[in-house]
């Protein structure tokens, strides 16, 4: 096993014993034997309901805010009824800790395109199964989006659907950051619950992955809720804009595109090269061949 591939004990060998860890190999570019995986379409499949649970509760639980809030519809003590913007980032960040709880041990736990993207780009994923993931999560969150609207139409349209739309008073470029740093937030946590050399670093410290990965998403939403709405998720963007179908949540759409894939690309280079060392390791085994 190579130097870099054991984590070594502390000084006088510590409580705990040294552990060994192997990183998986790179998944291939494209990887057509996996289209005659059943392991590929099951996977599919649970990123697809996944996604559709995932819009449907943090969808409803947002028009129900807003119903339980609106003057004209629950009395003058509307204002302090409903969940409050805390309630609304819970409902993101729990339902995120639960299905990734649920899905991890069969398609990864992605629900989002920008973390299938970010993972794709640190090669942890097959471009195929990128590919059909982010078309899962967003026929997923369509059809999420789309229970709400058939239960709630009363409400659906009147407190707009659900959908991302830049706040008025902030301008298209502060959007767009408040969607990077985000993102960015989200996918690092990600690579950094599953690093198995954190794993096998910190075998002592049990680590559910999908906390950390939840609590990003609920932190995240309280900071970005007043700006954008919270994207971070592109599906989750593009189901309630496909279902509300306004122009406002269209014109604004490629913020909640174009922030989450950036920010996702900045944190797997940044967890993949900087802290992980993965340019540096590419030099020296390139030195070393020559």
């Amino acid at each position: 096993m190579a130097k870099d591939d054991v984590i070594e004990s502390g000084a006088g060998g510590g409580e705990f014993a040294a552990k060994d860890y192997t990183d998986p190999p790179p998944a291939p570019l494209i990887d057509a034997a996996e289209l005659g995986s059943w392991s590929l379409y099951r996977a599919v499949i649970a990123e697809f309901i996944a996604t559709l649970l995932f819009l449907y509760i943090t969808v409803a639980t947002v028009i129900g805010y807003k119903h339980q809030t609106d003057a004209t519809a629950s009395g003058p003590d509307a204002a302090c009824g409903g969940v409050g913007v805390l309630g609304i980032a819970w409902a993101f960040g729990g339902m995120i800790f639960v299905l990734v709880y649920c899905t991890a041990g069969i398609s990864g736990g992605h629900i989002n395109p920008a973390v299938t993207f970010g993972l794709f780009l640190a090669r942890k994923v097959s471009l195929v199964r990128a590919l059909f993931y982010i078309i899962a999560q967003c026929l997923g969150a369509m059809c999420g989006v789309g229970l709400v609207k058939a239960f709630q139409s009363a409400y659906f349209v009147r407190y707009g659907g659900g959908a991302n739309e830049l706040a008025s008073g902030y301008s298209r470029g502060t959007g767009l950051a408040a969607e990077i740093i985000g993102t960015f937030v989200l996918v690092y946590t990600v690579f950094s619950a599953t690093d198995p050399k954190r794993n096998a670093r910190d075998s002592h410290v049990p680590v559910l992955a999908p906390l950390p990965i939840g609590f990003a998403v609920f932190m995240v939403h309280l900071a970005t809720i007043p700006i954008t709405g919270t994207g971070i998720n592109p599906a989750r963007s593009l189901g309630a804009a496909v279902i509300y179908n306004k122009d406002k949540a269209w014109d604004d759409q490629w913020i909640f595109w174009v922030g989450p894939l950036v920010g996702a690309a900045i944190a797997a280079f940044y967890h993949q090269y900087i802290l992980r060392a993965g340019a540096i390791k590419a030099l020296g085994s390139f030195r070393s061949n020559a």
